[in-house]
Order: C-alpha cells, then structure tokens, then sequence
C-alpha cells in the first residue's frame, strides 16, 4: 500500500499545510504549474516527488520534469499530465495518451477546478487536484490524499485548505 498526496498549480506558491497534510504520505505527485526550481526543491526534500511541467513553468523545470508521465504504482497504473480536461472532454493529446496508455487513474491539473469521477468509456478514474498556489481564479485551495492498495484507490480525501492566499 502507498499513500499519496496529490496537488497542482502551486504557482511558487507553497502553504505550509502541505507538509501537514502530507506528512504520512509515502510519495508527493505534482500535476504543473509548479512555478519555480524552489517550490519544486522543498517538495523533493520532503517527500518521494513525481511531477510533470505545466504551462507557466520554465525552461529549468521543463528539464526537470517530462510533459507527461506514465507509471505503475502497486497494480494501478498512472497517467498523469498539466493540461488534460475531464470526462468525456478530454484533449486530443490526453484523449491519445488514454488510448494508449490505457491508464487506470488519469491526473491532470491546469484548470483549478477540482474533479473527481470516473470514466466508465475508459475504464479509468480521473482527478484534478484543484490549485494549491495563490495564481488563478479559484477561491479555495486544495489538495487530495489517498492510498493505492493493490489494484484500488482507497480513502481518497479532498483537502479544503481555506480561501486563496490565507
């Protein structure tokens, strides 16, 4: 069993509740829009970090981390990316690594619209994060938590972390 935390569109922007919420998470998966080598820098040295670039991030972290990511976990198989969109809206890039890939989970972030739900045409579970950072128009920041348990994701958590930049 791993425990996950799960976040994205920090935007060089890191509230210390991350390392709370975090703190008995075996790994930290990032979704971009990290912001800067520092934000990416803290998370690494905290926790086991597997992130992808988003949009805004520069040269230096487009380097550091891939576009998209595929992966296995347990017996959960992983595809996570920045810009993706949801069920069944996805981007023709996402809708193309899906079919692929043929992913279990499907992460994405960019939107700052935290979403949970599944996808019974793709046989998958798709979530979005939300935004942790200060950037954007959402106005509650977020995180998830929860745990990959042989071929299932269990007790998953969305983090209420209170108004933007609070």
């Amino acid at each position: 069993m791993k425990r996950i935390g799960l976040l994205s569109d920090t935007h060089s922007f890191l509230p210390e509740a991350v390392f709370t919420h975090f703190n008995e998470v075996d790994e930290i998966w990032h979704a971009g829009d990290i912001g800067d080598v520092h934000t990416a820098n803290k998370l690494e040295m905290f926790k086991p970090l597997r992130a992808v670039y988003g949009n805004i991030d520069g040269h230096d972290l487009r380097l550091r981390y891939p576009e998209h990511l595929y992966f296995t976990i347990e017996h959960v198989s992983v595809l996570m990316m920045h810009i993706g969109g949801y069920p069944p809206k996805y981007n023709a890039s996402s809708l193309d690594l899906i079919k692929k890939y043929k992913p279990h989970l499907f992460i994405c972030g960019h939107s700052h619209i935290l979403k949970v739900m599944p996808d019974a045409n793709h046989n998958l579970l798709h979530i979005n994060p939300g935004a942790c950072g200060n950037h954007g128009w959402h106005k509650v920041s977020t995180l998830i938590r929860f745990k990959v348990n042989n071929d299932r994701i269990q007790e998953l958590e969305i983090i209420e972390l209170g108004k933007r930049g609070v």
